[in-house]
Formats: C-alpha cells, structure tokens, sequence
C-alpha cells in the first residue's frame, strides 16, 4: 500500500487487439523504528518508491482512476529483468505485476478523483469487475450497485 507518486502513464500494444499497458510508481512508507535526530524531533520518514505495471482492463482502471497522490493497494507477483541502454550499459530492472489494485482511501478522501456511482469505494481485480472490501467499518459488507438480491444470503 501507498501513494501514487504520479499520474500513471499508460500506453497501449498494437496488434490485433490492442491492451492497455500502465505504469505507476508508488511511495510506500518503510515500518520499523523512525529515526530521531539528537534534539528528540523525528526526521523524514523514508519511503521506497516501487514500480507497479498493470496490463489490459487493470490498465484501463488505472489510466481512469488512479492519480498522483491517491493512496492504493496493490498485489501481485515481483518480476526482473534488464536491457541495455543508448550508453551500452546494463540495466536491472524489478517491477510488481498486478494481479489485483484497489483504493486504500474512502471515498471522502478521495473526493473528486472518483466518480460517485456507487462502485468508489470498492477495489478492482483484474477480472474487470468491482469486488466488495472485507467489511466497513459498521461491520456489514458493501455491496456493489447492479448486484441481483438472488445471490445473496438473505432476503
């Protein structure tokens, strides 16, 4: 979990069917001990800015509604690999590849970034579908708009 350092930067294949690809970069606060100078006040707190990449409809959500500064959790698998750059010298790169990516603020955090159609406050998977979050605060899970009653538990 952390905040987008910028806009995601999405681009997309070509071919037969294009995909969207997208980029971000997110600040993620390192846990542990914060360090304190001598005078007792804490020091900036350090980060570790972690490469994100999402492909096709997880993409898309994120071109749509992630932006610089919105607070996200992502999972997903690590992947490494390098190339060589224009100075001939070889560069290692490690990124997460999402598997799921959902908001982390409420909706009232994010006001503004998210259009209120009733699915803002719930995360995405990349089956392109809203998925509820565990449970709210009330204790009672939300349950996303255009979701059939025949479904549920209850009646």
């Amino acid at each position: 979990m952390g905040r987008l350092t910028r806009d995601p930067e999405v681009r997309y294949t070509n071919g037969e069917r294009s995909m969207a690809v997208a980029h971000y970069t997110l600040a993620v606060d390192r846990r542990g001990r914060r360090n304190q100078s001598g005078d007792g006040s804490d020091q900036q707190q350090t980060a570790d800015f972690i490469q994100i990449v999402a492909f096709d409809k997880a993409g898309e959500f994120a071109e749509k509604y992630f932006h610089q500064g919105m607070r996200v959790l992502v999972s997903g698998r690590i992947q490494t690999g390098s190339y060589t750059n224009r100075d001939g010298q070889k560069v290692y790169t490690t990124d997460v590849v999402v598997d799921d990516q959902e908001f982390a603020d409420s909706k009232g955090a994010a006001a503004g970034s998210v259009p209120d159609n009733g699915n803002a406050d719930h995360g995405y998977t990349g089956s392109g579908k809203p998925e509820p979050k565990a449970a709210s605060t009330e204790g009672f899970m939300n349950i996303p708009d255009g979701v059939e009653d025949e479904g549920l538990p209850f009646n």
